[in-house]
């Protein structure tokens, strides 16, 4: 029996010429990854345990992007404690201030994560990674603490469930629906700690960044990674940013799966997940009337810049409605240089958006947009459990880019194709 690409990636990174579901492992790491959120609890621990160097300076990497531009004292303190560790152990891949951008889009546009890597973060997002073919998955701050000393961890082998995507995309579906209408059919529970393979014909006509909010959001499904096999257009896309050399992998014709669901394109419309689960998904086409309060367009989902080409697509020549506060945030600094000089920034202001810089804030309900009791947020975003980007009482709908810039000219829970004739 053949390995899937998750399968072989663990392989070669345990010293293993086979590895199986359920096996333990020990893995050496790529990458490493803390946040100004999670980092200061690993630091605390690597300083308690008494280490006096990080395993590889280069393969660690702080992203200061849940807090900053620091909102109130203890988010500062928190910033300090990683600057201070950084400057003390030299660590190369350092952002904040006008470097940072939010770290999952920040990564993979730095070439800091390839192909057939494997990557550990204390974000649960981490997992965004597999559409490069890289094996990434979210972890614990004590185990970032240990992976900073060792750079290595250990690893259950998943089992793994392929979904395979045949014909081809609708009008205004992207990969963040494709993600959405699969949590819809299996639950947030349906992959736990599996390993979720994405592939199919619609897979492959996809852009990187239309793949990256595929991966991302399979932790929604309790799902240990997201993995999609490079082809031409990952090459495409990390040839010019790798810094280093890779390696690619793709699952065997016999490969294992516990699973393998199959889905048609034609089947899906732009999804909208209702509050408090990713899974409670419903088409365009049933939502109903629905009033918003806020719309939110960004985050590591969906901060791309085809992501804000498509809500400009929509916002041109509109003006978000006057109960509706419109917040955009682009994923990078480079995508926000981007989206300013194709003139984005000019229709979102044109519409009277509130044009942020990059950060998760919104997201987790840090600040940047932070919702009061009994209002109602459309979101490009990945969660909606309850309280997730402010009141308990508040609301969180999850869309795609044009779904939400479509919402925020209507008042209310639209479809694109009410506003682009």
């Amino acid at each position: 029996m053949g390995m899937t690409i998750s399968e072989k990636i663990l392989a070669a990174h345990s010293g293993n010429k086979k590895v199986k579901p359920g096996e333990l492992v020990n893995v050496k790491l790529d990458i490493t990854l803390g946040n100004d959120i999670t980092a200061p609890i690993a630091i605390k621990e690597f300083e308690k345990v008494g280490a006096k160097k990080v395993f590889d300076k280069e393969k660690i990497i702080f992203v200061l992007d849940h807090f900053t531009p620091n909102k109130d004292i203890s988010s500062a303190t928190q910033c300090k404690m990683l600057r201070e560790f950084a400057k003390k152990h030299e660590i190369v891949n350092y952002y904040e201030g006008g470097s940072v951008g939010i770290e999952h889009c920040l990564l993979p546009e730095k070439g800091l994560v390839l192909p057939g890597d494997i990557v550990i973060g204390a974000d649960s997002h981490t997992c965004t990674y597999g559409a490069l073919g890289a094996f990434s998955t979210g972890i614990g701050s004590t185990d970032l603490a240990a992976a900073m000393i060792t750079g290595e961890t250990w690893f259950k082998v998943p089992e793994a469930i392929k979904f395979v995507f045949n014909g081809k995309l609708k009008k205004w579906v992207s990969g963040k629906d494709l993600i959405l209408y699969t949590i819809g059919k299996i639950g947030v529970d349906g992959a736990l700690y599996k390993s979720m393979e994405f592939t199919g014909d619609i897979i492959k006509s996809l852009s990187m960044e239309g793949r990256f909010p595929i991966s991302n959001m399979a932790i929604e499904a309790g799902a240990k990674n997201g993995i999609i096999e490079p082809d031409d257009t990952t090459l495409e896309y990390v040839k010019s940013r790798a810094g280093r050399d890779y390696t690619t992998y793709q699952s065997d014709p016999d490969a294992e799966y516990s699973e393998i669901y199959e889905f048609n394109g034609e089947d899906i419309e732009p999804q909208v997940a209702f509050p408090h689960l990713p899974e409670n998904t419903k088409p365009i086409s049933e939502v109903g009337d629905i009033p918003i309060d806020q719309s939110v367009i960004g985050s590591c989902t969906n901060g791309w810049l085809s992501d804000l080409r498509e809500a400009a697509e929509v916002l041109k020549g509109n003006k978000a409605n006057s109960n509706v506060r419109l917040i955009i945030f682009p994923g990078t600094p480079t995508i926000y240089r981007q989206a300013m000089k194709e003139g984005l920034f000019d229709i979102f202001l044109d519409a009277n958006a509130v044009i942020s810089p990059p950060t998760c804030g919104p997201c987790l309900g840090g600040h940047m947009g932070i919702l009061a009791e009994g209002e109602r947020a459309i979101a490009t975003t990945n969660r909606n459990f309850v309280g997730r980007m402010g009141h308990p009482k508040s609301e969180v709908y999850l869309s795609n880019p044009a779904v939400a810039a479509a919402s925020a000219i209507k008042g209310r829970i639209a479809g694109p194709e009410e506003v682009v004739k």
